[in-house]
């Protein structure tokens, strides 16, 4: 009975998941969505506590209450431009559960192999599971648990890593050892051969040993990754942190564990290679921590960047017909997002065709602008990806970019030396005016310098974008 209501439970949560999943496709379904996730998850919880080998009430009651409340004052507390650093923390804890199951089980293994026959028939839950396995059996475990162990581990420090670098607590800049890839290739080598100890040994120093290993390629990688390719870093950690719980699920039995853990690893790796695409980047040159770079020297920018006041910026406003609006991560640190609604409703009032250009690898979340838009209740159907509006720039009167660096920048098709060279951006350049509110003349979080602050067309709208925003509401009414 307890074996077929949990089976039947995690059916059900299953299902759930896949339309979470698939409803987080569109803005119109997400909440929705949500909604979905969070009941898969709660049937889920519920099916485990009560099903086989449950045990320690008060003890889980305690735990998932404390995790609740936690979880509950992040919710609530962390800015929206805190997102990024929060989900690579949250998948560092993924990793670090990987890790402390994997070696439960291990532990748990030894005990059963060390029993006798009448202590293994009297074993409950996954210590009878365990008792009931052949030689061969064992083998698999093992090599399911090393792996879970190992991936859980470059999980975890890599996802410290990224969320140091989010947070501004870290360089942001690829830094490696000397030695560079060659020390991530032996500590890769030394796990391949730890695999190869505790397969035939059971013992726990090769397991320990490789944990070791792992946990330095997770930070050596993702130091050597630099704050360009972070939103890609992010969406990449997501599909680790699922690979790893795949695995555990294998070595638990739980069939579950296993669907959950394919669904966050697949979505992660196709969206971390949607967004390589959109930055024109080797996946695994961005994941094993930046192969290859500029050719050469690149090309000198030339010119000088004019500024612009609010009352330039309006008059054109005023009398153009058609706008583009390209946020970027300086709109989320300003928290910006509500003034650029207000003045999208007041120009669109006005009869003025407005639009908004995001491009895949806008702020350093996957989808970080469309949440921050959607928050301020601006209607999807006028928020467009970079493919739907690229080439309606021509024809538009005023783009308006606010704090975006790398995703407009022409050095990008123009500088075969640049570091972003070849990777699709915002044609912004092409309209007939451009404004760009940014804080001052500093290259961004890249640290790569942008010939379109510099073009005749340009504009610099200086200042904090929301106190800029504020200054152009008070002139458009």
């Amino acid at each position: 009975m307890e074996f077929g209501f949990t089976s039947a439970a995690y059916v059900v949560a299953a299902i759930l998941f896949i339309l979470s999943l698939g409803g987080l496709s569109g803005q119109e379904s997400a909440k929705r969505a949500v909604w979905y996730g969070i009941a898969g998850m709660a049937l889920a919880v519920f099916a485990t506590l009560i099903g086989p080998g449950s045990g320690f009430w008060i003890l889980s009651v305690v735990l998932v209450a404390a995790g609740g409340v936690i979880g509950w004052q992040l919710a609530t507390r962390v800015q929206m431009t805190q997102m990024p650093e929060l989900v690579a923390a949250m998948h560092s804890l993924v990793g670090l559960a990987a890790v402390f199951v994997g070696y439960i089980a291990h532990i748990e293994l030894g005990r059963v192999m060390a029993m006798d026959e009448v202590g293994r028939a009297a074993l409950e839950g996954f210590a009878a599971l365990l008792a009931k396995k052949d030689g061969v059996e064992i083998g698999i475990l093992r090599v399911e648990l090393f792996l879970g162990v190992f991936v859980g581990a470059i999980t975890f420090t890599g996802s410290v890593i990224a969320y140091g670098k989010l947070a501004g607590k870290v360089d942001t800049a690829a830094v490696k050892l000397p030695g560079g890839h060659m020390l991530n290739a032996g500590a890769a080598a030394l796990s391949a051969l730890c695999l190869i100890w505790y397969f035939n040994s059971g013992g726990f120093f090769p397991l320990f040993l490789m944990t070791l290993a792992a946990l330095f390629i997770g930070y050596h990688l993702i130091m050597g990754i630099g704050g360009a390719d972070m939103p890609v870093v992010v969406s990449m950690l997501n599909s680790y942190s699922g690979w790893a719980a795949a695995a555990i699920g294998f070595s638990l039995g739980n069939d579950l564990l296993i669907v959950v853990g394919a669904l966050v690893g697949s979505s992660g790796a196709i969206l971390s290679y949607i967004m390589c695409k959109a930055m024109n980047r080797s996946f695994i040159s961005v994941i094993l921590g930046g192969f290859g770079g500029p050719a050469g020297e690149q090309m000198a920018v030339e010119g000088e960047q004019i500024a612009i006041d609010a009352d330039g910026v309006t008059t054109a406003l005023e009398e153009a017909d058609s706008v583009i609006i390209i946020p970027g991560y300086g709109m989320a640190v300003a928290q910006a997002q509500q003034n650029v609604a207000e003045l999208t409703r007041r120009l669109r009032a006005k009869g003025k065709d407005v639009r908004f250009a995001i491009h895949p690898v806008a702020g350093r979340l996957p989808g970080h602008m469309n949440v921050l838009l959607a928050e301020a209740k601006v209607p999807y159907d006028i928020v467009l990806e970079m493919d739907e509006i690229n080439e309606d720039f021509p024809n538009t009167d005023v783009a308006i970019v606010i704090g975006s660096n790398d995703i407009v920048n022409p050095a990008a098709q123009d500088d075969p030396n640049s570091p972003i060279a070849g990777m699709p951006v915002l044609e912004c350049w092409k309209a007939k005016q451009v404004f760009v509110s940014k804080r001052g003349q500093g290259t961004g979080y890249s640290g790569i310098e942008n010939p379109l602050f510099y073009k005749d067309n340009t504009r610099m709208f200086y200042g904090d974008a929301k106190a800029s925003l504020d200054s152009l509401l008070q002139k458009i009414s």
